[in-house]
């Protein structure tokens, strides 16, 4: 199969660089920057489960694309899908996939107006990584899981396809015939990891320590009411997981959006909290306050303050 991998950022660079290692065919959709910067140090993964140094992994410009591929796998920050859809559309024909590992559910809506939904797999990722000033790729811990299946629950031969390209390729990569529910659940969990931290602005140790505990765990189950007016009530296992995480004590979690709140960056409040309060019931939509109101509106307060002392900025250069 013929991989189109879009950016060669944390998770592109990632995931593409274990099918890549394991000699599959893969080639990378970068940015002028990015291409220039990988033809200098090649694709350089750091893990524990693994370092790889790829010299040269084969890429194309955007306007480079001259034929469609089997797969396309993406994950773009949410606030950048329209601008990216736009640069790997050339890339899709009658018979291609798109694999899509962002959060939440408004992106394979997305995806599908644009390029038909049976063209549209469910898919995420769970792994902590990031680029470092150099552009290597860093991943943290041990968790590299990457999960896909269709979105109408059946098992189908493209998805085995898929499956079977990613064995052997050091990652814990496999199909789902429940691929919904699991993205629901994920929702429901980085929703949370995300509110409570760029709210509180703290670890998840360090919320559990000033008696925060509760409130963590009602933004968790507000969320969990919304899944399941939906129809994916999260599992139990799924509720375990997510109490115990949200009340560790000493924890050094956060959210990857906390982070992007604390150095300044774009975040995607709208895509990820702003989406799923949307989705909430009209009654408890008008039921006065609550957690994931509150913290949605601190991220959005957060976005106005950014635009404000951008547009500062630029009038003063």
């Amino acid at each position: 199969m013929r991989f189109l991998v879009v950016g060669a950022g944390a998770l592109g660079g990632y995931f593409g660089g274990r099918l890549l290692a394991a000699q599959r065919d893969v080639t990378f959709l970068l940015r002028p920057r990015r291409a220039a910067q990988i033809a200098r140090t090649g694709l350089v993964v750091r893990s524990a489960m693994g370092d790889l140094h790829l010299a040269a992994p084969r890429h194309v410009l955007s306007e480079d694309i001259d034929a469609p591929y089997d797969v396309v796998i993406v994950g773009c920050k949410a606030y950048d899908l329209a601008e990216t859809m736009d640069s790997f559309a050339a890339a899709v024909g009658p018979d291609t996939v798109v694999l899509p590992v962002l959060n939440g559910m408004a992106h394979v809506d997305q995806l599908a107006d644009r390029f038909g939904r049976d063209k549209v797999l469910g898919g995420y990722c769970m792994i902590s990584a990031t680029l470092d000033d150099e552009g290597s790729v860093v991943h943290i811990g041990d968790m590299h899981a990457l999960t896909f299946g269709e979105l109408d629950g059946s098992a189908s031969a493209r998805v085995a396809a898929i499956a079977a390209e990613f064995e052997g390729t050091r990652c814990d990569a496999k199909a789902s015939t429940t691929i919904l529910q699991e993205m629901w659940e994920k929702w429901v969990f980085i929703a949370s990891l995300a509110g409570i931290t760029s709210l509180m602005r703290a670890t998840v140790g360090d919320i559990v320590a000033a008696g925060g505990k509760d409130v963590a765990l009602a933004l968790f189950d507000e969320c969990s009411a919304i899944a399941a007016h939906h129809g994916f009530a999260p599992r139990p296992a799924a509720i375990e997981r997510g109490h115990a995480i949200l009340t560790t004590v000493g924890s050094p979690l956060t959210a990857s959006m906390y982070k992007d709140v604390a150095r300044g960056a774009a975040v995607e409040a709208d895509h990820i909290l702003g989406d799923l309060l949307r989705r909430a019931p009209a009654a408890s939509s008008n039921a006065g306050p609550s957690v994931l109101r509150t913290a949605y509106a601190h991220l959005k307060a957060y976005e106005a303050q950014r635009t404000r002392l951008a547009s500062a900025a630029a009038a003063t250069t």
